[in-house]
């Protein structure tokens, strides 16, 4: 590379991955000391931790999401806090500074993979495109919003990249490296979130076009490659999930577990009903953007005329991709997430295409055209995103709602609170086995519309069915029992408001609540209440994308009852 390109390129480089990182580490905290994603609640911090305890390994004991993140977050959870009793002590007493540090690998992680995104661009085209590309990863919404979470769809991204680089290098020039690089990536990748597995497509036709290009007697050279990135693949993945092979027949099951959720019917209430693929072509105007989105169509085919190959390399991956995705039960804008980095270097190549073929060999034309282009590729990213992490970096409603109850509600009282909070928001303080008040068993009873509550129509609920056990009838057993506070919160009402047919008596229930109890306090994430809230959905409600958002989480309201023991002075 040139003296003077190398100039221009690295401080820009530099500049990208300071902003990078800055935009996935600005609102880290949110909700703290209180989890409020449950997969971040439930799936890798808490298992990394659980392999310190006496008595455990490393284990996971869990398999639905592959446990190449968890094992991340236990080497920098022991390297941090210093020793496995350290790390227990902190997540006992104090687990938000777990989680904070868990986010913060993912945001390094992630940040990571904008770096080796640039390098992947510039393996198959040139430094400009490789900056372009990294832009617009580095501000898309969907990679900034999930790199704030210890999940793994953003932490996915840098093994996902690194396959890809290696698919490029065979590519270019099969060198053995090339092909071991391409191998550890798509081992590593698949150690992370099953679905990354769509990297191997790239390696595929990349070692397709070498095979081809190789003269027949020396295509052994091929072959040997391919032994050599199925080989790294393997110990990769062993490396990063080798309790796939020591526990095989709980991995197996898991996995297959993973699968049937996947291809379940919607039985999601409030799920969205048009279809993976529309629902998907939808995600990326916002996930990625307007912008980049249609670049990346645009680059797709502009791709295959520079060159055929390179086609074969980007093209296929995303397209069967949606479309085998699209064809599942259940979607959400995150699962499009192992595909960004292709469609990101796409809408780069096609955006330096367009300038340079509208420039012609204008320069006061071409830098005016590419000032545009960027600021079109990258305006509504970088809009949503800061916006986003303006957001997080408020106080969450749920935490403010408790700091209410604390002030007003006496401790021991009976409390009703929906499950959008997990039971340790009712505790007195981290650490601590007291709850502050006793909690209504949401998920454990359903009263018949009459009221009445049999002895065999006990049982518990799953938390996707709570809107099922709602009726007006509540109301008055509520009081009947001395259950005289109710908690709500939109991301649970919404669910049924926004599909009344399909929960009928849910709906009631609100109405009835909002009619006979008296709101003590309400607090909203949104800028107004004039109606133009957005409505319930499996992304916006938990991303807060729409500018709507002031603060993060759901509009939570509290009712006081007011008859039965709950009477005043009863």
């Amino acid at each position: 590379m040139p003296t003077a390109e190398r100039r221009w390129a690295w401080p820009l480089l530099a500049a990208l991955l300071l902003a990078a990182l800055g935009l996935r580490l600005w609102g880290v905290g949110s909700g703290l000391p209180y989890v409020y994603n449950i997969d971040e609640a439930g799936h890798f911090v808490p298992k990394a931790v659980q392999m310190f305890a006496p008595g455990h390994n490393l284990n996971p004991g869990y398999f639905v999401n592959p446990p190449g993140l968890t094992y991340v977050l236990h080497v920098a959870m022991a390297v941090w806090f210093g020793s496995g009793k350290s790390v227990l002590h902190e997540y006992s007493i104090h687990p938000d500074r777990v989680f904070v540090l868990s986010r913060i690998v993912v945001a390094l992680l992630g940040t990571a993979a904008v770096w080796l995104l640039y390098l992947l661009a510039a393996r198959l085209f040139d430094r400009r495109t490789a900056l372009l590309a990294a832009a617009i990863e580095t501000v898309a919404f969907l990679p900034v919003f999930y790199g704030h979470l210890a999940l793994n769809d953003a932490a996915t991204l840098l093994p996902l990249t690194l396959t890809l680089y290696g698919s490029a290098g065979v590519l270019r020039h099969g060198r053995r490296r090339d092909w071991a690089l391409a191998g550890l990536g798509l081992g590593f990748a698949c150690a992370s979130k099953y679905t990354a597995g769509i990297a191997i497509l790239p390696l595929g036709a990349a070692a397709a076009a070498c095979y081809l290009d190789t003269p027949a007697p020396a295509g052994r050279r091929t072959l040997t490659g391919l032994a050599i990135a199925g080989g790294c693949a393997l110990a990769a993945f062993l490396l990063a999930n080798p309790y796939a092979l020591l526990d095989f027949s709980r991995f197996h099951s898991e996995l297959a577990h993973q699968s049937s959720l996947s291809e379940e019917a919607q039985g999601k209430l409030g799920a969205p009903k048009q279809g993976g693929v529309l629902y998907y072509l939808w995600a990326l105007t916002w996930g990625l953007g307007w912008i980049p989105s249609l670049a990346s169509l645009g680059g797709a085919i502009a791709v295959w005329r520079r060159e055929a190959r390179l086609g074969w390399l980007l093209v296929p991956a995303p397209l069967l991709f949606l479309a085998f995705m699209g064809l599942q039960d259940r979607y959400f804008g995150r699962w499009l997430l192992p595909i960004f980095p292709i469609l990101c270097l796409l809408a780069a190549f096609f955006a330096l295409t367009l300038i340079r073929a509208a420039a012609a060999g204008r320069r006061a034309l071409a830098v005016a055209v590419a000032a545009a282009v960027t600021v079109l590729l990258l305006g509504q990213g970088l809009l949503y995103s800061v916006h986003g992490d303006v957001v997080l970096a408020r106080a969450d409603t749920r935490n403010l709602a408790r700091a209410w109850m604390v002030a007003h509600i006496p401790a021991g009282a009976r409390v009703v609170v929906e499950p959008v909070v997990l039971n340790s928001w009712l505790l007195r303080s981290a650490g601590s086995s007291q709850r502050l008040w006793r909690k209504y068993p949401a998920l454990e009873s359903v009263i018949a519309p009459d009221g009445s509550l049999a002895p065999q129509d006990v049982h518990t609920v799953a938390l996707e069915d709570y809107e099922t056990t709602l009726s007006p009838a509540l109301i008055g057993w509520y009081e009947q029992e001395g259950y005289c506070w109710v908690v709500t919160g939109s991301t649970e009402s919404g669910r049924a408001l926004v599909d009344p047919r399909a929960a009928p008596l849910a709906v009631a229930y609100y109405r009835a609540l909002a009619r006979r109890a008296h709101g003590a306090y309400d607090i909203s994430p949104y800028t107004s209440d004039d109606g133009k809230a957005p409505s319930f959905d499996f992304d916006w409600s938990f991303d807060y994308y729409p500018l709507a958002y002031k603060r993060p989480g759901p509009r939570m309201t509290i009712y006081r009852l007011a008859e039965g023991r709950c009477r005043r002075g009863a």
